[in-house]
């Protein structure tokens, strides 16, 4: 599965992205059609401490699946989405099996 990660008016370092890429990888053990998977990480202005927001897209035969998530790190806001995405895809493994 190809994985890119785009940090947003900022440079994501290299443990960050490590993190992330490990943490995608997991996904594949949900849905076996996995192609691609975009993370988008970006700060907000706002002046709140929850400003960190972690975008996740993933493209599947068939469909495009996406969750958004902010938090106070992008440690947390990934893993949120994340769990959101594997939500998501086991319900689309479910939607498949039963066409």
């Amino acid at each position: 599965m190809e994985i890119n990660i785009n940090s947003i008016h900022f440079t994501a370092d290299k443990k960050l992205k490590q993190l992330i890429t490990t943490k995608v990888n997991k996904l594949t053990t949900f849905h076996d059609g996995l192609l691609t998977a975009d993370v988008n990480l970006k700060v907000d202005k706002s002046e709140s401490r929850e400003n960190k927001i972690a975008e996740v897209k993933v493209f599947v035969k068939g469909s495009d699946l996406f969750t958004k998530k902010q938090s106070k790190t992008f440690e947390e806001a990934v893993d949120e989405c994340l769990d959101a995405m594997r939500r998501q895809l086991l319900k689309h493994k479910e939607k498949e099996r039963n066409l």
